[in-house]
């Protein structure tokens, strides 16, 4: 199976204002976007949850924490580059960015707690035994952070599944 990568232009109609609207963001569409236009109300969704998860109480050191915990324990060999450069579009400090990447312990518990629980997220499948959930609150996160990581899993989850199906080539911007 093969994945076409739709411009505006191409693109079926339904998801055409949504690859403009890539263009505008970017000044390119993403070959994620690209792919994900195959079916547009997942493009939709994925860009939603995309500006949603953004909205939530995190920063942008927390936000990539999270995309990129997501990322790395999905082994995403689009999102995990993307993210990078993202980050540092992002002005995220490179010792964090560094240390996500080299599985490395992160500068703050805060954001060594957040990564750990989001990898719990997913490995147990929510289900966090009571030492983890109040690790967590100890860092000062409470049950709004929970579901904006599970936020934060929807959107990368959309994401990860599609760039393994597809074999969604990596963008020169990304590299």
């Amino acid at each position: 199976m093969s994945f076409t990568l739709y411009t505006p232009d191409t693109a079926p109609q339904a998801a055409r204002d949504e690859l403009k609207n890539s263009v505008d963001s970017f000044g390119w569409v993403p070959n994620l976007h690209a792919v994900l236009a195959e079916a547009p109300p997942v493009l939709a969704a994925y860009k939603n949850l995309h500006g949603l998860f953004q909205q939530s109480s995190f920063d942008a050191q927390e936000l990539t924490v999270v995309w990129q915990s997501i990322n790395l324990e999905n082994a995403c060999h689009y999102c995990v580059p993307a993210h990078t450069a993202i980050a540092g579009m992002m002005e995220v400090d490179s010792a964090i960015i560094n240390s996500l990447l080299e599985g490395k312990v992160l500068p703050t518990e805060k954001l060594e707690v957040l990564k750990l629980t989001t990898e719990a997220l997913l490995k147990q499948r929510g289900d966090l035994d009571d030492a983890q959930i109040q690790r967590f609150e100890a860092v000062g996160y409470g049950n709004q952070q929970f579901l904006e990581i599970i936020l934060g899993i929807a959107q990368k989850t959309i994401s990860n599944f599609t760039n393994k199906l597809a074999h969604t080539p990596l963008d020169d911007q990304f590299k």
